[in-house]
């Protein structure tokens, strides 16, 4: 089984933006929690103009943890630049309407902060 949390961060990381967010409902709402402050906003083309102005770099969403509990997804994993630096970790939960489509999204990202000790950081698991 996968959940709709992995594949939204799959399908980001595949550079396929249109459709990450096609995976997200029109009127999304989301918070990104981020060392230079909240990105508050709504609406799938704010999430698209989010997503399409970073920085081009080759970067990937490592999932350590994946969890659900009805219709919230959690994950919790390492973003990696480069397939080489690893640039932080981060926590996200998302909300999953009744349409299947990820209608309320919040992470919070640390680049200094790991949960999971040094040593254990590479294993997968999902709850």
């Amino acid at each position: 089984m996968t959940y709709v949390i992995e594949d939204y961060y799959a399908t980001v990381d595949s550079g396929n933006l249109r459709d990450a967010t096609a995976l997200l409902a029109e009127d999304v709402e989301f918070a990104m929690v981020l060392p230079t402050g909240t990105n508050r906003d709504r609406g799938r083309a704010a999430m698209f103009d989010y997503l399409d102005g970073r920085p081009q770099v080759n970067r990937k969403h490592q999932l350590f943890r994946v969890a659900a509990d009805g219709d919230l997804q959690f994950a919790y994993g390492a973003v990696t630049e480069n397939d080489s630096v690893t640039t932080g970790w981060f926590v996200a939960a998302m909300h999953i309407g009744a349409d299947g489509r990820i209608d309320r999204y919040q992470v919070s990202f640390s680049p200094d902060f790991a949960l999971l000790p040094a040593q254990t950081s590479s294993e997968g698991a999902r709850a």
